[in-house]
């Protein structure tokens, strides 16, 4: 049979660590424009109780989403031992584009994607390089989008990114502006002959884009009486974990029913996007419930986002290359491993795809 596999890994995780120390002299403005009176270091700690997030990574002053893209690729292509030239198709998961450090406009011409390519020397003209946008689960619908190609007879290797910079569109008035941060992820699937079935076994994609559309958007700073045209990434940080815990473990167990799983005990690992500590342990408590299960083992779920913070497409693929590597204590993947991957963001989308490692 033919398995969709994962079959080269790379990450990389910017130079500049930013700790929420780094924070303290800032000031703080509400929705409504209005200064936030409790100590900047109440405000602080705080944010790192509910989300877990010590520090953050930003990227260099001279790198762009394009250039930390470059870098996961290439560290996947050569880890999976294969010719660039054999890639059938680059995509890249991104939200806002090339922004350079300083500025606050998105460039996207040509394509992240392209740029990826042109990176790497790619010259073979049937190699399709295309970005997507679909908020923090955009590297899953990379992958699940491959997948497709694969099964439609298409395309037979592909390589999917995930890569931001959001530290160069967050408003630093904005306390949720110490949630965001810069990484890129990679992979390269590739369509394998097998005799047994493992790889890529079901995905799903649910997406709610009506009161729940906007719980993400650009908008003005916080700060009053700034003269300042530009717009900055925002969010209804209850409303998106509401509607998270609402959700996400029911698209997580429909994923793996459509894989023929029905004892949640066999998933390994859970791979899950890093928004948000308290948010993502409560996702992974509501999806075992669902099974009737209230003991959860705590090393199911590998996190990373203590120390590298939420950088939207890229947290999933950087957290596996992680653990891929051994860099996380007491995670590990071993072969025959279900592993179960899973995002929400933007859109509101959600998505997922179950795994046999």
């Amino acid at each position: 049979m033919l398995n969709t596999l994962i079959t080269g890994i790379g990450s990389y995780i910017p130079p500049v660590e930013v700790t929420n120390e780094d924070f303290i002299g800032h000031e703080f403005y509400s929705e409504n424009q209005e200064k936030i009176q409790a100590p900047v270091a109440e405000v602080v700690s705080k944010l790192e109780a509910i989300t877990g997030i010590r520090a953050r990574r930003y990227a260099a002053e001279n790198q762009r989403t394009s250039d930390i893209a470059a870098i996961a690729a290439q560290r996947a292509v050569e880890d999976a031992g294969i010719d660039p030239e054999s890639l059938d198709q680059i995509i890249v998961a991104q939200n806002f584009g090339d922004i350079l450090s300083g500025t606050l406009q998105s460039d996207m011409l040509p394509s992240i994607a392209s740029r990826v390519k042109h990176a790497l020397g790619i010259k073979n003209i049937y190699c399709v390089p295309y970005d997507i946008i679909f908020g923090c689960p955009g590297w899953i619908q990379g992958v699940i989008q491959a997948d497709a190609y694969f099964k439609a007879g298409t395309a037979k290797k592909a390589l999917v990114i995930g890569a931001e910079t959001l530290s160069r569109i967050v408003d630093p008035h904005d306390r949720d502006a110490m949630i965001f941060s810069d990484g890129a992820g990679a992979v390269v699937l590739e369509y394998v002959e097998e005799a047994q079935q493992r790889g890529i076994l079901s995905s799903a994609v649910v997406a709610h884009a009506q009161e729940d559309v906007f719980y993400l958007y650009m908008d003005r700073s916080y700060k009053p009486g700034v003269d300042d045209p530009h717009r900055y990434i925002k969010m209804q940080g209850r409303k998106i974990y509401e509607y998270a815990l609402k959700y996400v473990p029911e698209a997580m167990m429909h994923t793996l029913q459509l894989a023929g799983v029905d004892d949640i005990r066999e998933v390994k690992k859970i791979f899950i996007h890093q928004a948000n500590e308290k948010m993502d342990e409560a996702i992974v408590k509501r999806l075992f419930k669902l099974y009737g299960v209230r003991d959860v083992d705590p090393m199911v779920a590998p996190m990373n986002i203590h120390d590298l913070g939420n950088s939207s497409v890229a947290t999933i693929p950087t957290l596996l290359d992680m653990v891929y590597r051994g860099e996380i204590a007491g995670h590990e993947l071993h072969r025959g491993d279900l592993l179960l991957f899973a995002s929400v963001g933007a859109g509101m989308n959600i998505n997922a795809f179950a795994y046999r490692y």
